[in-house]
This record gives C-alpha cells, sequence and structure tokens, in this order.
C-alpha cells in the first residue's frame, strides 16, 4: 500500500491559495482579477499534485518497477491545467490592457442591463413576459449609456 499522506504544509499552502485567489477574484479590477486566477489555479495545481500521492519513479514500462511507479495522470493534468491557465492569463492581460488604452484603467465598470434589472426589482415590477418593455423610465440605453458613472474617475463619488 502506497503513503497516501499528504503534507500539512501542502494542504494548507492549498487553502491559502484558493482563498487568497476567490477574494482577489471579487475584486473589480481586472489585474486582481488576474492575481486571483493564477493564485486559484497554483492552490488547485498542489492539489493535483497532492491526489498523485507519494513520488516516484518514472512511469515507463520496463524502466521502473510497477509498484515504484508516480502517478502519470497528476501529472498530466497538471500540464493541463498550466496551458489552460496560460491562455486564460493572455486572455485576461489583453483584456486589462485594452481597457487601460480605452478607459486609463482596468476596473470592470456596473453592466447596464444588472442597472435595468435592479432598477425593475427595487420598483418590485412583476416578472411576467414582456415586462421589461412596460418601463416607465424616460431613459434610453443610450441615455443610460451616457449616465453610467464612472468609478475611478477623479472627483465622483460612487452612488
Amino acid at each position: 500500500m502506497t503513503d497516501m499522506v499528504p503534507s500539512l504544509m501542502l494542504v494548507l499552502a492549498v487553502g491559502a491559495f484558493v482563498t487568497a485567489g476567490v477574494y482577489l477574484l471579487l475584486e473589480r479590477s481586472l489585474t486582481r482579477v488576474l492575481v486571483g486566477f493564477i493564485l486559484i489555479s497554483n492552490g488547485v495545481n498542489i492539489l493535483l499534485l497532492l491526489s498523485g500521492g507519494k513520488a516516484g519513479g518514472a512511469p515507463i514500462v520496463g524502466v521502473t518497477a510497477e509498484e515504484d511507479m508516480a502517478d502519470p495522470l497528476a501529472q498530466f493534468m497538471i500540464l493541463t491545467a498550466i496551458v489552460i491557465t496560460f491562455g486564460l492569463t493572455a486572455f485576461i492581460l489583453a483584456m486589462a490592457y485594452r481597457s487601460w488604452q480605452m478607459h486609463g484603467h482596468d476596473e470592470v465598470q456596473d453592466d447596464l442591463e444588472d442597472r435595468r434589472i435592479a432598477r425593475l426589482a427595487a420598483r418590485n415590477a412583476p416578472t411576467v413576459a414582456g415586462s421589461d418593455t412596460a418601463d416607465t423610465s424616460d431613459l434610453s440605453v443610450d441615455d443610460e449609456a451616457s449616465e453610467a458613472r464612472d468609478e475611478t474617475a477623479r472627483g465622483e463619488e460612487p452612488s
């Protein structure tokens, strides 16, 4: 039987990485979201490494005895996760850079549709089909877009 007891420090590292990652993922700044995503990814990679059991020999038939081989599935899953993380990191970096070019910051603004739904919910409007068109507000979507607040603008307080 193989030793399947994980190191306490690695388990704590997984918990710390995932906890900090989730906290950062809930921020509005794309840079913090990116760091949070990378932390979660590293935490999950350590978790996958722990799930592979103890270290062993190369999993090549004929080189290592079968009972001394490392689990290649965990290593394969970690390599796949690294590739996926790299791709998503590049995508988020591109979005943050584009946001920086267009707005001078990388924060995600409120969605106009979310605001409209929140306003309808605040008025306790019925949620039947077609109720979205019964919006009594005089503002069109374009008007709302022009009034959309920029939370990062200087001198403006978020409402």
